[in-house]
């Protein structure tokens, strides 16, 4: 485990490592979840194994420390990432992120380009205040403190053992923070920071959520999007096959 200091009172975002080559593949979770625990069967399998690993946990989540200051937007968790980065010495990386993760993984490479040569994006938030049905909408309809005071626990009751596993490690406040963040977006709005990108930019999307808004324009940019048969939203659960394929380029 590894350490660094990001919001200058002494709060800590902390990562797991394997070692190999570099460039460094950087995995990083979506809302609610772990980077290890959605990607260490990923970054095992012997045509991903010998590349430097870093898994890490956003500010609120995971292993990572749970500052009640903190503002928990996407931009606040970018600059938190970075900060990992550079105390880990990696730059021109990939980022491997999923759901809310490649949000901040899209505002981190808008914010500082030469940390990031390529992203692979798992159905990443791309667009402020997503439908009603969307997990981050769930959870921030309520009030910060009625969340904390009782609508965490009736959300796990209702997201499922998976989803449920990683969520419970989650402080309350900081899951809800980062939801409303997540809703509000970047400005300008993640879909156009993505299509603004140069470094090279691969998005998944599983068959089962649907078609993806806006593709003809993501691919347009020179975004590639690939559509998972047979996955829905965790692709890295449902098709890990196809998505080391993916991650491997």
């Amino acid at each position: 485990m590894r350490q660094a200091e990001f919001d200058g009172r002494g709060s800590r975002i902390r990562w797991t490592e394997s070692p190999g080559a570099e460039p460094a593949r950087v995995y990083v979770h979506g809302l609610g979840a772990a980077s290890a625990a959605y990607h260490a069967h990923i970054a095992a399998r012997p045509e991903l194994s010998d590349r430097r690993s870093l898994f890490v946990d956003l500010p609120g989540h995971g292993i990572s420390d749970r500052p009640a200051h903190f503002g928990y937007t996407l931009d606040d968790h970018a600059a938190a990432l970075a900060t990992a980065l550079d105390a880990a010495g990696v730059a021109g990386a990939e980022l491997i992120a999923h759901s809310m993760g490649g949000s901040v993984a899209v505002v981190l490479a808008h914010r500082r380009p030469e940390l990031v040569s390529r992203l692979v994006l798992t159905e990443a938030n791309l667009d402020a205040f997503p439908p009603p049905t969307a997990g981050s909408s769930g959870i921030a309809a309520y009030e910060e403190d009625e969340f904390v005071d009782g609508g965490h626990a009736r959300v796990l009751d209702k997201v499922g053992p998976v989803w449920a596993a990683t969520m419970r490690l989650a402080d309350p406040r900081a899951l809800h923070r980062s939801a409303v963040g997540l809703r509000r977006g970047s400005d300008p709005v993640m879909r156009t920071l993505l299509e603004e990108l140069t470094a090279d930019r691969v998005y998944l999307q599983g068959e089962l959520s649907g078609e993806l808004a806006g593709r003809d324009r993501l691919e347009a940019s020179g975004v590639r999007v690939v559509t998972v048969p047979g996955a829905g939203h965790n692709i890295m659960f449902d098709r890990p096959d196809a998505f080391a394929a993916a991650v491997a380029g």
